[in-house]
Parts: structure tokens; sequence; C-alpha cells
């Protein structure tokens, strides 16, 4: 099941706070960073898509308002 951007979020703020932890390991860091990266690019991918879904919404308006 996909993931909402707030869950999403969440998860990256963890992933930030495990790495701020000096307890963690090397190894474990750059699993954490690799996840976070992801998280980041699913993310954007996220935010775009409600950008053009907003800038379309805004297009159809703007059409239906000119009739």
């Amino acid at each position: 099941m996909a993931k909402t951007f707030e869950e999403m979020m969440q998860q990256l703020e963890q992933i930030v706070k495990s790495l701020d932890d000096d307890q963690v390991s090397l190894e474990k860091s750059i699993e954490l960073y690799e996840q976070g990266v992801k998280l980041s690019q699913a993310c954007q991918l996220k935010l775009s898509e409600a950008e053009d879904k907003i800038a379309k919404l805004n297009t159809t308006g703007e059409t239906d308002n000119e009739s």
C-alpha cells in the first residue's frame, strides 16, 4: 500500500533523528541515508503530482469562468 505524503515525512524525520544519534554505526547510517534519499524522491514526486493537479484545476476553472 502506498504511503501518504505525511507518513513519508514522518519517516524522514525519524531517519534524521537516527542519523543525529552518535551511537549509530557507519553501516546503519549509510542504510538510513539511502532510505532517506528514496523517501525524499517519493515526497518530491507526490508534491509534483499535487502541483500538476492544482494547475489543471486552475486552468479548468479559468476556462469555465470565461464562458
